[in-house]
C-alpha cells in the first residue's frame, strides 16, 4: 500500500521547486560548456540563460539545433573555467533566494498553516512570533491569540487578542473569545464587558449560536 501525503498540490511544488530549479542550473552550466564550443560568447550565454529559466523549452531546442545543424566544434582556452564559474554564481544566487525567502513573513506563515494541519502547536505559535517579529500585523496577532488559547497560555492570549483590536484587526469575534478567556481566568467583570461588546455588534446578529450563548454567559455573570 502506497501512504498518501497530507499535503496539497501547491505544497508539493515548493517541497520540490528547490530541486527543480537546481536541476536547471546544472543542466543550464552543462549548455555554457556545450554552446560554447560552436556559438560566439554571446550565443553560448543566451542559450545557457534560456535553459536556466525555461529548460523544457530551450534544452530541447538546443539539443535539436546541435543534432540537426551540426557545426564545427572549437576547443577554447580554459574551457571549463567559465561554466565552472558560471555554475557556482548561479547556484550561489539561487542558495540566497531561497534562503531569504524561506526567512520571509510569508514563509512563516506558509509553515504555520502546514503545521496545523498536523496540529504542532509548538511550530505553529514559533513561526507566528517570527512572522511578527518580521511584520507587526494584526491578523497574525488575533491567529497566535487564537493558537496560545488553545494551549493553554491564558494570559498571553489576551494580550495577542489586544494587540490585534488596537492593530485594526475587524473581526467582532475577537471579543467574544476574550470574553471566553477572562471567563477561564475568573475576570468575571471583564469578561461581562466583553460578551456584551460581542453582544452589540454586527456579527452577533449572524451568528445566533455565539450570540445566543454570549446572552447566556452575561445573565450568568449577572447573577
Amino acid at each position: 500500500m502506497i501512504p498518501r501525503l497530507n499535503i496539497s498540490a501547491g505544497e508539493f511544488f515548493d517541497l520540490i521547486r528547490p530541486a527543480v530549479i537546481l536541476i536547471s542550473a546544472l543542466l543550464s552550466t552543462w549548455v555554457l560548456a556545450s554552446a560554447r564550443k560552436r556559438f560566439s560568447i554571446y550565443a553560448a550565454f543566451a542559450w545557457a540563460v534560456g535553459t536556466l529559466f525555461l529548460p523544457l523549452i530551450v534544452l530541447p531546442v538546443y539539443l535539436s539545433v546541435i543534432l540537426l545543424w551540426p557545426r564545427p566544434v572549437r576547443s577554447r582556452r580554459w574551457r571549463l573555467l567559465l561554466p565552472i564559474a558560471y555554475g557556482v554564481i548561479v547556484i550561489a544566487a539561487i542558495s540566497a533566494y531561497f534562503y531569504l525567502d524561506s526567512q520571509s513573513v510569508d514563509a512563516h506563515l506558509a509553515r504555520a498553516t502546514r503545521a496545523k494541519v498536523t496540529e504542532d502547536h509548538a511550530t505553529v505559535i514559533r513561526e507566528y512570533r517570527r512572522a511578527l517579529a518580521l511584520e507587526d500585523d494584526p491578523h497574525t496577532h488575533k491567529l497566535l491569540a487564537l493558537e496560545l488559547a488553545q494551549t493553554g497560555d491564558l494570559n498571553e492570549a489576551v494580550s495577542e487578542f489586544r494587540l490585534a483590536r488596537q492593530g485594526g484587526e475587524p473581526d467582532d469575534l475577537i471579543a467574544y473569545e476574550v470574553g471566553l478567556l477572562f471567563q477561564r481566568l475568573k475576570h468575571n467583570d471583564e469578561a461581562k464587558l466583553e460578551f456584551e461588546r460581542f453582544v452589540l455588534s454586527d456579527t452577533c446578529k449572524r451568528i445566533e449560536e455565539k450570540c445566543d450563548d454570549a446572552r447566556d454567559r452575561i445573565r450568568q455573570l449577572s447573577q
